[in-house]
């Protein structure tokens, strides 16, 4: 299974999904070409991403710039390819907030919804 599409933000450490979802559908793509972008809550980023392993599995870091209720902002962060198929990871806002997430194909997501 590739890393590579677009996936639904479900679960954030930091956040409940209301809030995730408050802009739209909380999401993080990830591209063939090492570039991407999410977006949850009022952020929007775009990524830079270096494709790696961890613990076997793979995995992206990633820096990225964007924005944030009108104000710029970036980060880093990283995404792994978990067994059951999901992605999770971490994403770190510079001198902010970070949270852990877990994001699953918008297939899936929108079954779990019942849409």
């Amino acid at each position: 299974m590739s890393l590579t599409g677009r996936w639904r933000i479900v679960e954030m450490d930091m956040w409940d999904r209301d809030a995730i979802d408050l802009e739209g559908p909380g999401f993080i793509e990830l591209a063939k070409d090492g570039t991407g972008q999410f977006g949850f809550i009022a952020v929007h980023g775009w990524m830079d991403c270096r494709p790696t392993k961890r613990d076997g599995r793979p995995c992206v870091e990633f820096s990225w710039d964007g924005d944030g209720e009108d104000q710029p902002v970036n980060g880093r962060g990283w995404a792994m390819l978990a067994d059951n198929g999901t992605l999770e990871g971490h994403l770190f806002i510079h001198m902010g907030d970070d949270s852990g997430f877990r994001a699953t194909s918008f297939a899936e997501a929108n079954a779990q919804d019942g849409r």
